[in-house]
């Protein structure tokens, strides 16, 4: 086995192409999609970019460790293979791996001029984050590397030694779902529609709260820039998003 500190996968004699730990890269992207979705969700619902913007600058640099010098060496990956380290590895083919995590890195740098260097808010920067979420979803929850199968297509040479054995798997070895698991799954939905329904129709509101002395000052005068300002834009109308709109730019 040979390694030096600028390379991308490990070379293990019994593979014939760099390799990487499957459960780390899978523990790795499980921890970033957590840090993602709480700063996604801070924006969202409470119009505070500034978790997000730390976020971005950090999955930037993870990513260009990755890429650049060596994975062993991304925060996240150390993090992950820490989590995993009584685990036995699963190797995984490191070449359709850097492919996947480039289109990570591109949509890093795209985020870090939105965000961070322009402060944009808009649907741009709301789709580049939910594509980042539905990757790295993937990734840690079933292990499907959504970029590797883009690979694919771009490459003569195909992917080795994927997750699962999902390149050398015949269509005949996969796993099948069987009607009484189809059937389970439907009765459940049906179940939990019911209930769901049971409880909107009760119309249970949220507990009464006291109310409190109002001790607001009186409103200050209007500025007309403020209102041209905080107009809401159409493509915002046009997503139903204006609350949110108004909240992202500190709009009454």
């Amino acid at each position: 086995m040979t390694n030096s500190i600028f390379q991308f996968g490990q070379k293990l004699p019994e593979y014939e192409v760099p390799v990487l730990n499957e459960r780390a890269v899978r523990a790795g992207a499980g921890i970033l999609f957590f840090l993602a979705i709480v700063c996604f969700m801070n924006a969202w619902l409470m119009g505070n970019f500034q978790p997000t913007r730390v976020f971005v600058v950090a999955f930037l640099v993870d990513f260009a460790i990755r890429i650049f010098i060596n994975p062993l060496y991304a925060p996240s990956l150390i993090v992950g293979q820490w989590f995993v380290r009584a685990q036995l590895p699963d190797y995984v083919g490191a070449p359709q791996k850097r492919f996947a995590w480039a289109i990570g890195f591109v949509l890093a740098l795209a985020m870090l001029y939105l965000v961070v260097l322009n402060n944009v808010v808009g649907p741009i920067n709301l789709m580049v984050c939910a594509l980042c979420l539905i990757l790295l979803f993937f990734e840690s929850a079933f292990g499907i590397c959504l970029g590797c199968k883009i690979y694919n297509q771009f490459n003569k040479e195909k992917a080795k030694l994927c997750p699962g054995a999902v390149c050398e798997m015949l269509a005949g070895q996969k796993s099948r779902t069987n009607l009484a698991q189809v059937l389970i799954l439907a009765g459940f939905t049906l179940v939990i529609g019911g209930v769901a329904q049971w409880i909107y129709s009760k119309g249970i509101q949220n507990p009464v709260q006291v109310p409190q002395v109002s001790t607001a000052l009186p409103p200050a005068p209007v500025d007309p820039a403020e209102i041209e300002r905080c107009q809401v834009p159409d493509f915002a109308k046009a997503m139903g998003h204006e609350a949110q709109w108004k909240l992202h730019n500190n709009c009454k």
